[in-house]
């Protein structure tokens, strides 16, 4: 994993809401919103890959991949680029992402430090559940007839 993208020392676990930079800690959060390099990401889909900033002198300048955020035991969790590919051109979850409540629980689970607690929290709304279950639709399709299996 890549180190911090203020301070290029330790390993990030937060990131701006703002721009997207990955971050370690609360004093490189205050440093990176009072510098002007903080600008908004469009407001589209955010990419795969995050590439550096040009501070970490160290870096290899290579962008993010989920090598990056994955460890061993999260390997098999992994969801195939094809199977992302297909997420991303899907008109029912674009359809979805118009709802502004639907994009607010989403980064409110992005930004949140427990993920597990706010995940929990956000299955609490039909809305989010729908999200997620059409992109489980997609993701794992049942196959057609196993649904009387138990």
């Amino acid at each position: 994993m890549q180190p911090c993208g203020v301070c290029c020392e330790k390993l990030p676990k937060y990131r701006c809401p703002t721009c997207r930079i990955r971050y370690c800690s609360l004093d490189c959060f205050k440093k990176h919103k009072n510098e002007d390099s903080c600008q908004p990401v469009k407001d589209t889909a955010p990419p795969v890959t995050t590439p550096l900033p040009e501070a970490c002198p160290n870096s290899a300048e290579e962008p993010w991949t989920t090598d990056n955020l994955l460890d061993e035991n999260s390997q098999s969790d992994r969801v195939p680029l094809g199977k992302l590919q297909q997420l991303g051109e899907s008109e029912a979850l674009k359809s979805m992402l118009q709802n502004p409540h639907l994009r607010q629980l989403m980064m409110a689970v992005d930004s949140a430090d427990d993920k597990g607690e706010a995940m929990k929290k956000a299955m609490q709304e039909p809305l989010f559940v729908e999200f997620a279950d059409q992109c489980l639709k997609i993701v794992e399709p049942t196959e057609v007839g196993n649904d009387d299996e138990c």
